[in-house]
């Protein structure tokens, strides 16, 4: 079903009348950061916006794990509200599988007889609950542009016989695509796409009814993040795709005018920032002197960096809580020791409530290398915690000009542990930045979100594919 306009408020903006889906290479609990949590927010927004009388898009994912994990995956995503309604989160590899053995019909209706498994070539099957195999993906080992093989993807029918294949993993994409919008009529559909790689699979897809919205959540750039710093293949490669979507959605103005500067327009570009919605801040909370770092113990997050600076700062009363794991957690817990700092340094661990920890802090400090949406600032300024931050791409610029908090040039650790010490000193400039922090966040707004989507969907609903 489409959108339901009864549904809506007077003042929202309202969907163009179209079928939704919305693309992910994989939606896992726990997995892939802010992308997954970007990706099932914009998939709420959609749902209250209408979309399928409030069901939500068909939020569709390609990676080949069981039915049963998917099965919890979809109960974990709507036990924690991540997820309106469980029905609408499909998987291409629970439907490519028949009942009764083999591949589902659909499917072994698009297999090439003349599409054979080549000799020397290893390939993973996939089986069903009973053991039976349905499909068999080519191994492509030690290539990151292993979904752009053309090795044939093997089809079986009931009897474990493979009756052909298809070309590659975009040929497999593709055909459950194809299944999916041949019984959605004859609507728009609005496809957004979340993930670069399903991106380069599908920008061939010309069906006039289809229109794609390809979303980034990442940093287009390599070190050292310059605007025309190098960037790695998948990126180069997809730019030069870029004009065969009908819309590209970048998270931030600051990004997409680097992406036009640098590459032009020929692609049509726009900005929906990611909706954050505003929580209920606890000042009651609020302790003096700590400061906190909130995220992954990732290399590019500097957190070293981030140390340094605060004992540089040298504030008497102050203390660190740093809350996060990951890779860097023992260099870091090393470091802290070599310092002599574990008095005022703590490695928290993983929290599962970062608004409490928010909360309590008087400010929060990040020293990271780069971003790619700037979900963890917005949320500290929501929780009415001040940031102290390097001048990042991208996002971070984005927010802190606006107010909130306080930029310093990236990489330069004295000037971090000098805008702390200011920060932490002057009670009056971080009451200051506390107060200002919601109405920066505003920009972040689920409504201003979902305007902003509107109007891009509005836009190339009535304008021919791109690819027709």
């Amino acid at each position: 079903m489409g959108v339901g306009s009864a549904m809506l408020p007077d003042a929202a903006p309202v969907l163009p009348d179209a079928e939704y889906l919305v693309l992910s290479s994989r939606l896992i609990p726990g997995l892939d950061g802010g992308y997954t949590i970007a990706t099932l927010a914009r998939a709420r927004q959609l749902a209250g916006a209408g979309v399928a009388d409030g069901a939500g898009p068909q939020l569709l994912t390609f990676d080949p794990g069981t039915r049963e994990a998917h099965a919890e995956h979809r109960a974990t995503f709507h036990q924690s509200g991540a997820l309106t309604d469980t029905s609408r989160m499909r998987n291409l590899f629970d439907e490519a599988r028949d009942h009764d053995g083999g591949a589902a019909a659909w499917l072994r209706a698009t297999a090439d007889p003349a599409l054979t498994a080549r000799d020397g070539v290893e390939y993973r099957t996939i089986t069903d609950t009973a053991g039976r195999p349905f499909v068999a993906l080519p191994v492509i080992s030690g290539d990151p542009d292993w979904h752009l093989s053309r090795e044939a993807v093997q089809i079986f029918d009931a009897d474990g016989t493979a009756v052909g294949g298809v070309a590659g993993f975009g040929g497999l994409y593709l055909a459950w695509l194809r299944h999916i919008a041949a019984g959605l009529g004859e609507r728009p559909i609005v496809v957004i796409c979340e993930s670069r790689q399903l991106g380069e699979l599908i920008a061939s897809w010309a069906d006039p009814r289809v229109r794609i919205v390809h979303t980034i959540h990442t940093i287009h750039l390599e070190a050292p993040y310059t605007a025309d710093a190098p960037m790695n293949t998948l990126w180069t490669r997809w730019l030069g795709l870029a004009d065969r979507f009908d819309a590209v959605v970048w998270p931030t103005a600051t990004q997409r005018d680097d992406v036009v500067a640098r590459f032009g327009a020929s692609a049509h570009h726009a900005v929906v920032p990611n909706p954050i919605p505003a929580v209920t801040r606890r000042d009651d909370l609020r302790e003096d002197g700590l400061v906190v770092v909130l995220g992954r113990l990732a290399p590019g997050k500097r957190v070293d960096q981030a140390i340094r600076a605060f004992l540089a700062a040298d504030v008497p009363g102050t203390r660190m809580e740093i809350w996060g794991g990951g890779a860097e957690q023992d260099r870091l817990a090393g470091l802290i020791d070599e310092l002599g700092a574990s008095d005022r340094v703590v490695l928290s661990g993983y929290t599962d409530d970062p608004g409490r920890v928010l909360d309590r802090a008087a400010l929060v400090v990040t020293a990271t290398a780069f971003e790619g949406q700037p979900l963890s600032i917005v949320e500290a300024l929501l929780h009415g915690a001040p940031v102290v931050s390097y001048d990042a791409r991208y996002g971070i610029r984005d927010v802190l000009q606006q107010g909130g908090g306080v930029l310093v040039p990236g990489g330069d650790v004295d000037a971090l542990g000098e805008a702390l010490r200011r920060v932490l000193t002057d009670d009056e400039l971080r009451a200051r930045l506390s107060a200002e922090g919601p109405a920066v966040a505003a920009a972040w707004s689920p409504e201003r979100s979902l305007a902003a989507l509107t109007a891009v969907i509005a836009d190339v609903v009535q304008r021919p594919s791109r690819r027709a």
